[in-house]
């Protein structure tokens, strides 16, 4: 059982709901997609907040929420990829949990997000060239981890083995 969070951080498409999902099943534990919370509590899809209110509304619901779920204690969180961008998020994340970031090729990232209308930072004309840039404006951010794990080639079953190979490292 888990006594802390464990936070997955990441870009749009690297993993982290599908190796969340897995992980809290073998941890015998809770799985909280944040997206999925910021919807549940402003009642309208992040497309909509996105639209009607802007990024820096959706950015500050999405910190109420990151702040609520990682009190709950022994949770594994599947954060928005752009979670990481305010510094007070990822202090909050770093004293309250293990922080964990996947990462993907812009090609692996590009080929999952193929089709995708949810994702309103991804919508535009050259959707290839605005992940590059957000890739490349968060990097800092999201090295701010206690460990990096690349998803390329890998299954969702490799990298949460991974995972839980290196919480059983820090449990030693």
């Amino acid at each position: 059982m888990l006594n802390r969070p464990l936070i997955l951080t990441g870009f749009m498409g690297a993993g982290k709901s599908s190796v969340g999902r897995l992980l809290a099943s073998k941890l015998a534990c809770p799985f909280i997609d944040l997206d999925a919370e910021v919807v549940a509590r402003a009642g309208r899809s992040i497309n909509a907040i996105f639209a009607e209110d802007g990024e820096a509304a959706f950015r500050i619901l999405e910190s109420a929420c990151l702040e609520h779920t990682l009190s709950r204690g022994g949770v594994v969180v599947a954060t928005g990829g752009g979670a990481v961008i305010a510094e007070a998020n990822r202090v909050l994340m770093r004293a309250s949990g293990v922080v964990i970031n996947l990462t993907a090729s812009l090609e692996r990232i590009t080929e999952r997000l193929a089709g995708a209308a949810d994702r309103p930072l991804y919508a535009g004309d050259d959707p290839v060239k605005r992940v590059k840039t957000l890739l490349e404006g968060r990097e800092q951010f999201y090295g701010d981890a206690d460990i990096r794990i690349d998803t390329d080639g890998k299954s969702v079953e490799d990298v949460a083995a991974e995972i839980l190979g290196y919480l059983r490292g820090l449990a030693a």
